[in-house]
């Protein structure tokens, strides 16, 4: 090994001198080499170095001192200033790596690019079973063969089921425009269960299957059902019942829209396209899906640029109707006719009896309808009289304010509880049409008196109702203060602005 060494030594001095006596030769003389860039100088010392650190090594391995070796010459080649020593350095490098290489002994392994290709075996993995889960409302017209067929549930056991018993069939006939439900499905399309809306009396309806027979079950759940506001705001293109489906309005609500504006809007022809409406209404909600629309609370039509608004205020003494911005009740103080349809018969004034013969001053008005249709009360009263008189047969006779009161004579009955002294409200069933005492055929005969002289309805001046005044009217105005809030909010218009505007309502 020593003499390996000392070998390895005399070649590198060998080298090193050749290489300084080309630098020698190449600068003229050696003595020149003083005159050197530094940085070769810097480098022929660093050389030196490291040969003298070679001969104080003893123990170092052949391979390790073959890597030593062979790195001096790239220190050279890191002049860029001089090409021409970095050539010679090169060539010095060529002969030094030469000498490495044939000293030594152990040769390297051979190496060997292989390329194999791996078969992939396909893992199966079963596919989970999921259920699909749809919380849906019910549309417009939509039947529970409508959803089965949207929703892609093909179960005809289940449909049947549905149909055929007794309370899954009541809560399916209770499906309404707007409510929520939920259907879960498994993959095949067959129906798991069914959540239906809530009930009337606060209970959800549930049919979920069963493995055995029967294969479904119904069960009802108490649901605690939350109340809320609703608000809407739509813009009419053809119609006001195509613009209230357009805004989500359940049916309810736009029955309620079109009777409270129906006194001074004729909906079939005073609309035009781009009259608006904005109605804020109450709903109760199960589980934040809105179930059931109640009262509209404060409501505001724009029609042809006129603005009309209306309010839901409860009185002190607990009753609740709707008013004008001004206060002034919406509702007439009498009705036109105490029967919601029927035609008139016979007129007021003088005409031949049609059981006596002979002419007779008609003192009301005949109206024809069939038995049994429910007679209203045409305006806030007392009743007075209840009972048989004469050829008038089953009547009532209403005392109203202003010395004002109501006869309706012929009735078949009297709504069970009503008695001498109590108190009725406009629009309430008092009777039904019959053909008690002189009479022909079923109908009604109404009379309108006043200070028990008979009047003709038909042109008589009935008093308007009765406007809030005094206190009444700042708890009104007070009450409404936030629905008139609401309602700038859905017009996006700023509230000094409305009363700039102004309007008939």
């Amino acid at each position: 090994m020593r003499t390996r060494k000392r070998k390895i030594l005399a070649e590198l001095r060998w080298r090193l001198e050749e290489l300084r006596w080309s630098f020698a030769r190449f600068f003229g003389q050696v003595g020149k080499m003083k005159q050197c860039p530094s940085g070769l100088r810097w480098q022929m010392n660093e050389l030196r170095w490291r040969l003298s650190g070679l001969n104080r090594t003893r123990r170092v391995k052949p391979a390790a001192l073959s890597e030593r070796v062979a790195e001096l010459p790239w220190r050279l080649l890191g002049n860029k200033r001089t090409l021409i020593v970095g050539g010679f350095a090169g060539l010095s490098a060529l002969g030094v790596a030469a000498a490495t290489a044939v000293v030594t002994t152990e040769e390297p392994a051979g190496m060997q690019t292989v390329v194999e290709r791996l078969a992939v075996l396909p893992e199966k993995i079963p596919s989970p079973v999921l259920p699909y889960i749809y919380d849906e409302r019910v549309g417009p017209g939509d039947t529970i063969q409508s959803i089965f067929r949207r929703l892609g549930v093909s179960d005809p056991k289940a449909l049947a089921f549905l149909q055929g018993n007794p309370e899954a069939s009541r809560a399916v006939q209770q499906l309404r425009s707007g409510h929520s439900f939920t259907i879960v499905v498994d993959p095949s399309g067959h129906l798991l269960s069914m959540r239906l809306p809530v009930t009337a009396n606060g209970y959800s309806v549930e049919i979920s299957r069963n493995t055995g027979n029967p294969p479904f079950q119904v069960s009802s759940t108490s649901i605690a059902l939350e109340s809320g506001t609703e608000m809407r705001r739509g813009v009419i293109k053809n119609s006001l019942f195509a613009a209230t489906e357009a805004t989500g309005l359940p049916d309810s609500i736009a029955t309620q829209l079109a009777d409270l504006f129906g006194t001074e809007i004729d909906f079939h022809t005073d609309l035009r396209p781009g009259d608006t409406f904005s109605v804020i209404y109450q709903a109760t909600y199960d589980r934040g899906a809105p179930v059931q629309a109640g009262r509209i609370v404060a409501a505001e039509f724009v029609n042809q640029g006129v603005r009309y608004s209306v309010f839901l205020h409860t009185a002190a003494n607990g009753r609740s109707e709707y008013y004008k911005s001004t206060g002034q009740s919406l509702r007439s103080s009498f009705l036109r006719s105490p029967l919601e349809f029927s035609k008139v018969t016979s007129s007021f004034g003088r005409r031949v009896h049609p059981v006596i013969g002979s002419w007779h001053t008609h003192k009301g008005v005949d109206l024809g309808a069939p038995t049994g249709t429910p007679v209203r009360a045409t305006s806030d009263g007392e009743v007075s009289f209840i009972g048989r008189y004469g050829g008038y047969g089953k009547m009532i006779v209403l005392k109203h304010r202003n010395d004002i009161s109501t006869a309706y004579a012929h009735l078949n009955a009297f709504t069970p509880g009503l008695s001498v002294g109590e108190a009725v409200r406009q629009g309430e069933v008092i009777g039904e049409v019959g053909a008690t005492g002189r009479v022909t055929a079923p109908h009604l005969h109404y009379e309108v008196r006043l200070n028990d002289v008979a009047q003709d309805p038909a042109t008589m001046s009935l008093p308007s109702s009765e406007p809030l005044k005094g206190k009444e009217l700042a708890r009104f105005r007070e009450n409404t203060r936030l629905q008139l809030a609401r309602l700038e909010l859905l017009n996006y218009r700023i509230a000094s602005s409305d009363n700039k505007k102004g309007g008939k309502l």
